[in-house]
């Protein structure tokens, strides 16, 4: 049985991997869609209500997963379940190593996405989704007039205190340092608005609720002193983790991780394509993500027609 040589393989099935496997399919690209977890879906599969992905108000990230997923099987993309362990650039393009086998493909779109790095505090996974988030321009309209606490002290904790500030009636940031992290500018916004409350010294202990979050447990780290604050939702803004581990001996990252790549999703490494979270920008979206599955194939068609 003779080689398989793949146009594209398409590491990740989030909305990124997804989209690009549509896209691929509808040019007539040989593709094939790898897939480490058992659904398809990526970080969305975990979102109680998407309400900001056009046309579909409402719906829960489950269900938007779920038919991103049926789009593709409608068409007939290919999908193979496996856990890759490494890439390599080979002479006819790149060898991808998997847990089962060796798949050879002229192009890779490294899709992988990233998590939103966890507090790991008693009720964080349990309530995830029913008012705990990580993304406050994902969630932040659900909690309009509603107090919210936001923990984190860096660009993305202030610019979600910010956010929240617009629309909640209440907002605590809390930090475990007396000064914050973020950019001079942020920290000015954030001090000027007069609904967020700085606490600082301050860690969470436990998040509180039954069905949904009532009561965030914190502590001050100098004088020892316990509260329990009354809030509709936490935001934890602590960091993100791109799953780049695998790909980052043959293409380039910035210093947090994420895949150095333009909106075309071409990467410094010829023939290695960046989409979705694990790329390098400014919005982490289902939309944006979206997006990146149909540049990274359009520049794939462009690099395969010249190469």
């Amino acid at each position: 049985m003779g080689l398989i040589m793949y146009d594209v393989v398409i590491i990740g099935s989030g909305p990124a991997g997804l989209s690009a496997s549509i896209y691929a399919k509808r040019a007539g690209l040989s593709a094939l869609t790898l897939e480490q977890n058992p659904m398809s879906g990526g970080q969305v599969l975990n979102t109680y209500e998407v309400d900001n992905y056009p046309g579909l108000p409402g719906i829960n990230g489950f269900d938007l997963g779920m038919k991103f997923r049926e789009h593709a099987d409608k068409i007939q993309c290919e999908f193979k379940s496996s856990t890759v362990c490494g890439i390599k650039k080979v002479e006819s393009g790149f060898r991808v190593e998997t847990d089962q086998d060796e798949i050879f493909a002229k192009t890779v779109i490294a899709a992988m996405g990233a998590t939103h790095a966890k507090l790991n505090l008693p009720g964080e996974d349990e309530l995830s989704g029913k008012g705990v988030s990580y993304c406050a321009t994902c969630d932040g309209a659900f909690f309009r007039g509603k107090v919210t606490a936001v923990i984190g002290g860096g660009d993305v904790a202030a610019e979600d205190a910010v956010f929240l500030s617009r629309s909640c009636e209440k907002v605590y940031l809390i930090h475990r340092r007396d000064e914050l992290r973020a950019a001079a500018v942020l920290q000015k916004e954030v001090m000027d608005l007069p609904n967020v409350e700085i606490l600082w010294d301050t860690v969470a202990e436990r998040i509180e609720g039954n069905e949904k979050v009532d009561a965030l447990a914190v502590k001050n780290v100098k004088t020892g002193k316990k509260e329990r604050l009354s809030v509709d939702g936490v935001f934890v803004a602590v960091g993100i983790i791109p799953f780049s581990d695998i790909i980052k001996e043959v293409a380039d990252c910035d210093e947090r991780g994420y895949l150095i790549a333009g909106e075309d999703c071409v990467t410094g490494t010829p023939g290695i394509f960046a989409a979705g979270d694990i790329r390098s920008k400014k919005l982490r979206q289902v939309v944006t993500a979206v997006a990146d599955g149909a540049n990274a194939v359009t520049s794939v068609l462009e690099y395969l027609s010249v190469s």
